[in-house]
């Protein structure tokens, strides 16, 4: 759509003059692919999604009876740490909020952090904070398809900045995780995949928190 680089540099002057443009930050109108090792397979048959650790009670879906779930649909501008934004991308998931509020998850006071288990072994760690704040969503879809399997299908989490809602803490997007596969609520963090490779432990894309 904006194929010139003048379009683009003015694309990122208005979202810069907007307040909406992170420092360090470039805007990009593609979505770049960025992971670790290779794409996993997709089987419905058995796939599940679980939750466990500081919970009353252990809780898992199989990928039918988990889009029966209430979607909930966002539009935010998702940073990379890699220094490219991309901006107004919309989103369709599960709200971990809602699981909460609609009893599915029922924390025990000791859960301070969550730990997303991906496949291949692939972890990602927030505060229980971030992970229960509007802008985190267990996505399925992104800009009204499912996702694509380079960019996580069937499930991913997501984490980005809401316009106008300047309450909400926005790490960089490494911290929801592709290929997800389970939550564990936690008492103490664990550094994360890319946590252990040097990269930031809380990542908040205003403060610029790129690196340990």
């Amino acid at each position: 759509m904006f194929d010139s680089i003048e379009s683009r540099q003015e694309g990122e002057e208005r979202v810069r003059r907007e307040g909406r443009l992170p420092p360090g930050q470039s805007l990009t109108y593609k979505f770049p692919v960025l992971h670790y090792g290779p794409v996993p397979p997709f089987d419905a048959a058995t796939w599940d999604f679980r939750i466990w650790g500081q919970v009353e009670e252990k809780i898992s879906w199989d990928w039918a009876s988990f889009n029966l779930l209430l979607k909930t649909r966002l539009k935010m501008d998702i940073h990379c740490v890699t220094r490219w934004s991309k901006f107004d991308t919309l989103w369709e998931g599960v709200s971990v909020r809602m699981l909460v509020d609609e009893g599915f998850i029922k924390l025990l006071p000791s859960a301070h952090f969550v730990i997303q288990h991906a496949e291949y072994g692939f972890t990602a760690n927030l505060p229980v904070e971030i992970v229960l704040q509007d802008n985190f969503l267990l996505a399925t879809h992104f800009d009204g398809e499912p996702l694509s399997p380079d960019h996580g299908y069937p499930l991913r989490g997501v984490i980005g900045h809401i316009p106008e809602r300047d309450d909400l803490e926005t790490p960089y997007f490494w911290k929801g995780a592709k290929w997800l596969r389970g939550l564990e609520f936690t008492e103490q963090d664990r550094l994360g995949f890319w946590e252990k490779a040097g990269y930031h432990n809380r990542a908040d894309v205003w403060k610029e928190q790129r690196f340990a």
